[in-house]
């Protein structure tokens, strides 16, 4: 966490009682997390977050990227930030290319409803994109914005207009006073299950819950997808509730190469017949 600042203070956000304070990473703090990667060779990614790395300025970001980089072992670079579709004219053609000389670096925004995709946040993606950095959403699920299939479907849509690819979708964390913002989860479910065959797989994002008492973000998808699943096949069901069958690898025949065994396999069409 290199800032406790933000561009916009989400009222769902789970940090946000420790979000607002001024101030950046102090030099001290820095060199502490530094030691701490470099002393922990399993460490391959690190994701830069706080509030929103790119409210610091391009020098104060940049000692970061030095610091990090100057560790053998640290292969990625993340940075998660809604400054591009809060405060576009933040993301300028000089921070673009100071952070282009610092790859792999990627970045997960934040965007929530497809009236967030202006011109100006448009072209502040388009910066980002043009210089080398692997873009990905995250949106929240939240009731009365977005908790309907047209509008999240129109959302994923646009973000991939603006080089954007879908990533998460948060089923809405428990966090005090923002009850009213929760959906249920089988209104994620519907929601996933709407988009799903109905637009184009990259504008599908995962589903995920963010479990309580630290277990990490845990995807979820419509049950129905499996109808049935035995040693000799699988029976799946798609998004128009048609019935295909797919035929279980026989063990025993199984290429090491991994190319598909000629043997006695019956390919079924779409309709699950012969």
């Amino acid at each position: 966490m290199v800032t406790n600042q933000c561009p916009i203070y989400c009222r769902f956000c789970t940090r946000k009682r420790l979000v607002g304070k001024p101030g950046f990473i102090s030099k001290g703090d820095l060199d502490l997390a530094v030691d701490y990667i470099r002393n922990h060779t399993e460490i391959r990614d690190v994701i830069l977050s706080g509030g929103d790395p790119l409210l610091l300025t391009d020098g104060h970001l940049e000692r970061v990227f030095i610091a990090l980089r100057a560790i053998p072992h640290l292969d990625i670079i993340r940075i998660g930030s809604r400054v591009p579709g809060s405060l576009p004219s933040r993301i300028t053609e000089s921070l673009c290319a100071m952070i282009k000389k610092y790859h792999p670096i990627y970045m997960n925004l934040h965007f929530n409803h497809p009236d967030e995709l202006t011109p100006e946040v448009k072209q502040a993606c388009g910066r980002l994109a043009d210089a080398g950095i692997p873009l990905g959403s995250q949106t929240v699920l939240l009731k009365g914005v977005n908790d309907d299939p047209d509008v999240m479907k129109r959302l994923m849509q646009k973000l991939l207009t603006c080089r954007v690819k879908p990533y998460y979708l948060y089923q809405a964390d428990l966090t005090q006073g923002t009850n009213h913002f929760r959906t249920t989860v089988e209104e994620g479910l519907k929601i996933i299950k709407a988009i799903q065959g109905h637009t184009s797989g990259m504008a599908v994002p995962h589903y995920v819950i963010d479990t309580p008492g630290g277990g990490g973000k845990i995807p979820l998808l419509p049950t129905d997808y499996l109808v049935d699943l035995n040693s000799q096949e699988a029976v799946l069901k798609n998004y128009e509730n048609r019935i295909f069958r797919y035929p279980q690898a026989e063990m025993e025949k199984v290429s090491t190469t991994g190319r598909p065994p000629h043997g006695p396999f019956k390919i079924l069409n779409n309709g699950g017949n012969e």
